[in-house]
């Protein structure tokens, strides 16, 4: 074999070796660039809507699962996202507000409670805080060194926190009034909601326990569906530790509500502490290498029930 042959064939192998190290060493940015290439899909069809369950316009629809909590639905969103109108004596919280697709978010809530409303997200991705900053009163969650990111009294969610990205949509700057830490009572007059860290999906990931009415506002940390914890910042670490302190937080009968929507039901996504449960087994078989369910390179799906999945990085 000639010379300038080798010495091409060897250079070959060194840039092809170092690119699949490099793409293995930044497997979660390249997976998101990757879908970045894809055209954002349009809004879907939805043909009935289920019992409970009204339009409030052709986009939200709307369902009262207490007096005194509405479920805010986004069917027509592909990712299905839900919110949640929690309304007290004295005051409300607007748990995450979605996309941002329609910006009349505000004017629903508004038409539904004269009560003063804090908006506050479950974490800092997309389609969690999209009408956030055309709230005046936002809350953010004091974790993860989040309220460290200030500027002159403005946080900037950072690309690894956004993921807007993906669908072409800048970060917004939200201007937070409150500040939400581990372990605080949100009194909200009659009612109170306790604010749990539940990080895995993101570090930063809040869930909201409201003890009196048995209701868990879960966000992204356990929903029907795919649990993505392969994304940037994802950790299961974090994910198992974040269920064990949702039991120790919540007793036998609870009602959990996460941030998305199963495509064959336009009700809000309720799950039990079983679901949690479940949720856990898996996160151990994964720890202790005894999980033989999961399938697939990157991400690896592993079965949780008959209702969810848990999308990992095999490497972390």
């Amino acid at each position: 074999m000639r010379r300038p042959l080798v010495v091409f064939l060897v250079g070959l192998w060194a840039v092809v070796t170092a690119t699949f190290v490099w793409a293995v060493a930044n497997r979660r940015t390249v997976l998101l660039d990757v879908m970045a290439l894809a055209e954002p899909p349009g809004l879907l069809e939805v043909e009935a809507l289920d019992p409970g369950v009204t339009w409030w316009d052709d986009y939200y629809t709307v369902e009262w699962l207490d007096e005194r909590t509405l479920a805010i639905g986004e069917p027509r969103f592909v990712q299905r996202n839900f919110v949640y109108l929690i309304l007290g004596d004295t005051r409300a919280v607007l748990f995450d507000t979605g996309p941002g697709l329609r910006s009349s978010l505000r004017r629903l809530v508004e038409e539904t409670t004269d009560l003063p409303v804090v908006a506050a997200p479950s974490h800092l991705h997309y389609d969690h805080i999209g009408n956030l900053a055309s709230f005046d009163e936002i809350a953010l969650m004091d974790v993860a060194g989040v309220r460290d990111q200030l500027v002159d009294g403005v946080l900037v969610p950072t690309p690894a926190q956004f993921l807007g990205q993906i669908e072409g949509y800048a970060a917004p700057a939200l201007r937070p009034t409150e500040w939400w830490a581990p372990g605080m009572r949100i009194d909200l007059g009659g009612r109170e909601l306790l604010v749990l860290h539940t990080p895995g999906h993101t570090p930063e990931s809040i869930s909201l326990w409201d003890e009196s009415g048995g209701l868990l506002f879960a966000g992204d940390f356990i929903y029907p569906g795919p649990l993505f914890a392969f994304l940037p910042n994802s950790s299961l670490d974090d994910y198992r530790r974040a269920v064990d302190r949702a039991l120790t937080a919540v007793p036998s009968e609870v009602r959990s509500y996460g941030g998305h929507g199963d495509p064959a039901d336009t009700r809000a996504p309720a799950l039990t502490r079983r679901d949690i449960l479940d949720l856990g087994s898996v996160l151990d078989g994964i720890e202790a290498g005894t999980s033989t369910g999961g399938h697939g390179l990157f991400p690896r799906v592993y079965p949780v029930n008959g209702r969810m999945e848990l999308w990992a990085d095999p490497l972390d």
